[in-house]
């Protein structure tokens, strides 16, 4: 799928986000990289074979805020 060189990783990668965007719907949530990858706003993933990947973006600071 990818005519990038050198070649971008491939959907089943570790590093499949490091591939280039082909389309990038912000206001829908949701990107399209050269790998057939669909990555959406909160950092998870559409394998092209349907696997799904879950958000794995960073809670932040480490903070807890407690009621009073």
């Amino acid at each position: 799928m990818c005519q990038h060189q050198p070649t971008c990783p491939s959907a089943d990668s570790a590093d499949r986000e490091a591939a280039h965007l082909v389309a990038h719907f912000p206001e829908q949530g949701w990107s399209l990289l050269c790998n057939g990858v669909l990555c959406f706003e909160d950092t998870g993933e559409l394998l092209p074979d349907g696997q799904i990947i879950a958000p794995h973006r960073s809670l932040g600071t480490g903070h807890v805020v407690t009621a009073a």
